[in-house]
């Protein structure tokens, strides 16, 4: 995968300067300029001319490096404009044009430190202390000190310091600096746990997995970073055409001096037409949009992604463990010999108690469900992939797969293998119990589907996407199943991974649009790398969903899916209301400037309170998605 040039070409830019620098320029400018409105002493006017100067000596040498480098910036017509106000001793139009780039400089700066408040933001959750064990006893130790294979302490009210494992205890999670989400998460033994993350209750002993830079929280840190400097295709094109329009500028005027127009109005079309505001309010936008997703638990890697996203039109999806949780649940339970489901249940769950089997979770969650006392067996054995042996009250069980029983001596009737042939057709999985030699139970389970997947499928449809393609490895029955209870518009069953990228690339050469794609960032990674937008679930404890994926979601939550497509389209709407802006202003005041409305004075003044305009509509972009948080929380 290419890397992206995260470096500002300058070509809507302009000399970057110490804020300290600008600060004083802004304000000593904007003294000088209140005292010339106030008094004609020449002191002012040489105040005026010093602070130009200033303002100029910058400007020339970064237009000088571009020009080095055959790249035509604003710096390049400020220059210009500044060099034509002097030497025509306009020092109030001068001076104005400095406090304008000052003005501008300082806004650009502030976009800087919205993007580091966001990094502090989150650095603000890892803790600085850590309880570890060592030996006999507990230190307190550094968090620089931890190291992988660690073993670390969390107790009620701590911040978890590190990615890892639990390995004993249980407590409730409050994992919103990561996601945005404030719902408790319950975290028991063999659960991950992330950084930063907060206990409300309980106490865990947490295996050390990831320190430092390679956690979740550090690697989102840094691609927020990243994402924040990279240029978009809107921004080169943007960047294209501000060279050109600079050549046509410069050239313009050149050619309106010799026509005999009066210095006094090439320079006030000079100063009407320097785009600085553009230069701010473009990655300003973006900022905003990448910053969101951050603390709303997404990754987006570059405003690249933005842009994409908002013009979703194909998304391709895999089914297990993307519109489904990727874990059994049982569907139905039946009772056969005299067994009566609730009995047969029982059984079940005695035989699952000493398992760490999904299936056997499955059982145990539903007894739990219809509060049936689950009690341990006297013996136990397990069978990989098989089932399990189990003793109880001197009764002999046996739970697992058909041939398994078969093998073991139990008997099974054949209208219970015809049953089972049945609900293998529907697509669900299968175990049976056997008691004393005799069959009495079966249950039967299926990959559970996401509550949210057909209300996600449905709302993104309404904001742009014209068809949902699900693959999966399943039959057709059940992929015609799913698709049925999902209202997704096309289905792909018997699919294989070299299956899905055949697919995609279909997708991509038959369809005019962009293809996005859902999947879990690592079965998945060969599709995901195919398409416009690749979005990676459960991004939290994958590193390569994270580093290779445009989007990327720390949980599996599908509704950040058309949350992130909602902020897309804003994002875009508003740099193109900005472009719509900066076109209108500078074509309003060329107006004024050839009716004979406005001069050089009158030209600064327009150019300095219209630079507010697309800037304050980005800035609206922060407002705006803070309301439409407010509104999804209620």
């Amino acid at each position: 995968m290419k890397k992206e040039n995260n470096e500002k070409t300058g070509s809507i830019g302009y000399s970057r300067l110490p804020v300290y620098f600008d600060i004083g320029l802004v304000g000593l400018t904007a003294i000088g300029l209140i005292s010339h409105y106030l008094s004609d002493l020449s002191a002012v006017d040489m105040a005026l001319i010093i602070l130009t100067v200033a303002g100029l000596i910058p400007l020339v040498i970064s237009a000088g490096k571009a020009l080095f480098k055959r790249e035509l910036t604003i710096d390049l017509l400020a220059s210009v404009a500044l060099i034509f106000a002097l030497i025509s001793r306009e020092w109030f139009s001068a001076a104005f044009i400095t406090l304008m780039l000052g003005s501008a400089r300082l806004f650009d700066h502030w976009t800087e430190a919205k993007t580091k408040s966001i990094i502090t933001h989150l650095l603000k959750y890892k803790p600085q202390k850590v309880r570890i064990h060592r030996g006999e006893g507990v230190a307190e130790e550094p968090l620089s000190q931890v190291k992988i294979d660690d073993i670390v302490i969390v107790e009620s009210g701590d911040r978890i310091p590190v990615d890892g494992e639990v390995i004993s205890g249980e407590a409730m999670i409050n994992e919103s600096s990561l996601t945005g989400e404030s719902e408790l998460v319950s975290k028991k033994k063999g659960d991950k746990v992330l950084t930063s993350t907060l206990c409300e209750s309980g106490s865990l002993q947490v295996k050390t997995e990831k320190i430092g830079e390679d956690t979740t929280l550090s690697r989102i840190i840094s691609l927020v970073e990243d994402a924040s400097r990279k240029r978009t295709k809107t921004e080169r094109i943007a960047s294209k055409f501000t060279q050109w329009y600079i050549l046509a500028t410069i050239v313009g005027s050149i050619v309106l001096y010799f026509s005999g127009l009066s210095p006094r109005m090439i320079l006030s079309v000079l100063l009407v037409v320097c785009a600085d505001d553009i230069a701010v309010a473009v990655p300003l936008g973006f900022t905003a949009a990448i910053a969101h997703a951050a603390r709303r638990g997404v990754v987006i890697k570059g405003s690249n992604a933005i842009e994409n996203l908002s013009r979703l039109k194909y998304f391709v999806t895999d089914k297990t463990g993307t519109l489904t949780y990727g874990r059994p649940k049982v569907v139905e339970c039946r009772g056969f010999n005299g067994f009566s489901a609730d009995e047969a249940l029982k059984n079940f769950a005695i035989g699952a108690s000493s398992s760490n089997h999904s299936v056997s979770r499955a059982i145990l969650t539903l007894a739990k469900e219809k509060g049936v006392m689950v009690h341990a067996p006297q013996e136990f054995e397990e069978k990989s992939g098989e089932g399990v042996i189990f003793t109880h009250d001197g009764e002999s069980g046996i739970s697992g797969r058909l041939r398994f029983l078969e093998q073991k001596g139990v008997t099974v009737p054949a209208e219970v293998s015809e049953l089972v042939h049945r609900e293998k057709d529907l697509g669900r999985g299968i175990v049976l119990l056997g008691i004393n030699k005799k069959t009495v139970g079966m249950i039967s389970y299926q990959d559970e589907i996401r509550q949210e997947s057909a209300e996600i499928i449905k709302e993104t449809m309404a904001l742009g996407v014209e068809e949902w393609h699900m693959l999966t490895g399943d039959n057709e029955k059940v992929a015609a199943e799913v698709a049925k209870k999902l209202g997704v518009t096309d289905y792909h069953a018997n699919m294989t991974p070299e299956g899905k990228v055949t697919f995609v690339e279909f997708l991509k050469k038959e369809k005019r649009g962009v293809v996005g794609m859902v999947g879990d960032g690592v079965n998945d990674a060969a599709s995901l790398a195919l398409v416009d937008v690749s979005v990676a679930m459960g991004a939290g404890g994958t590193d390569a969903a994270i580093e290779l994926h445009d989007i990327s979601l720390v949980h599996d939550n599908l509704r950040r899916i058309p949350e992130m497509i909602r902020l897309s389209q804003k994002a875009m709407r508003v740099m193109k209301e900005n472009f719509g802006i900066w076109a209108l202003t500078n074509g309003a005041g060329l107006i004024l400037v050839f009716a004979g409305f406005i001069g050089p004075v009158g030209a600064a003044t327009y150019n300095f309170l219209t630079d507010f305009f697309p800037i304050g509509n980005a800035l609206r972009l922060f407002g705006g998605v803070k309301e439409g948080r407010k509104r999804e929380m209620k």
